[in-house]
């Protein structure tokens, strides 16, 4: 079962322009994250797929595989598909540009639950953490997930779920954890999918995934480290390198 780790890389960003490119040590953020799934030993291919010069000549100085797509792209997921048709793996891992702590173990569990499924009957699966800060719970750039008996998700949300009104049980809230295993037809499947109502409103572009009836098999796992979206991200980042390497 041939497993590929694609790294989706988008030079342009809103709250924090050319990001992948900032230093966490002596490597850029894209770099760290390359490195870091070339690391884990998982995977028969890693590669960044960028849209950008700047990132690919970053990646190619850095010794790592690249490639550059295309077409313009709305989001990482048709990005990386549109590579991953052109290539033979089975399998294709998401994982995002800007996760450079993602632990090993978080993408062992992914890969489990696939080698488990002896049916082939998971198309997509993706972590989640269980999260108790508030400040994190109410925070609308976290994603929240509630899943079912089978650990299957029914809904993401920015917003807390679940409400929390029985107050003598304890709370339970998890956060979703941006990192996708595909099977490579849904993948292909996905990025032709209509736009829907949920998604649109939530712009969360999984919800896309179950509006259309697919099934997305969540794994719990611990945190993968810091994600970095603004400045302020990459300055607790720094931090975290500086004290676990």
């Amino acid at each position: 079962m041939k497993i590929i780790a694609l790294i989706p890389a988008r030079y342009e960003s809103t709250r924090f322009p050319g990001k992948l490119l900032k230093k966490i040590g002596e490597k850029s953020i894209i770099c760290h994250v390359y490195d870091n799934m070339v690391a884990t030993g998982l995977f028969d291919e890693v590669a960044v797929v960028c849209n950008h010069q700047i990132i690919y000549d970053e990646l190619v100085s850095h010794g790592g595989k690249v490639f550059m797509s295309t077409t313009e792209h709305d989001n990482g997921t048709s990005r990386i598909a549109e590579i991953a048709a052109k290539l033979d793996f089975p399998l294709v891992f998401n994982v995002q540009g800007d996760e450079p702590f993602v632990h090993k173990d978080i993408l062992s569990s992914l890969i489990d639950i696939f080698r488990n499924d002896v049916n082939g009957g998971i198309e997509i699966v993706s972590p989640m953490t269980e999260i108790w800060d508030d400040e994190m719970i109410n925070n609308p750039n976290v994603v929240k997930v509630v899943t079912n008996i089978h650990q299957e998700a029914m809904y993401f949300s920015r917003s807390p779920i679940p409400y929390y009104r029985n107050r003598e049980n304890p709370r339970s809230c998890y956060k979703h954890i941006g990192i996708y295993g595909f099977r490579k037809e849904a993948l292909l499947k996905i990025v032709n999918l209509p736009e829907t109502p949920l998604d649109g409103s939530e712009m969360i572009e999984c919800i896309k995934y179950l509006e259309h009836g697919m099934k997305i098999k969540m794994a719990l796992t611990r945190s993968q480290g810091v994600s970095i979206d603004t400045p302020e991200d990459l300055e607790k980042a720094i931090d975290f390198y500086s004290k676990n390497g």
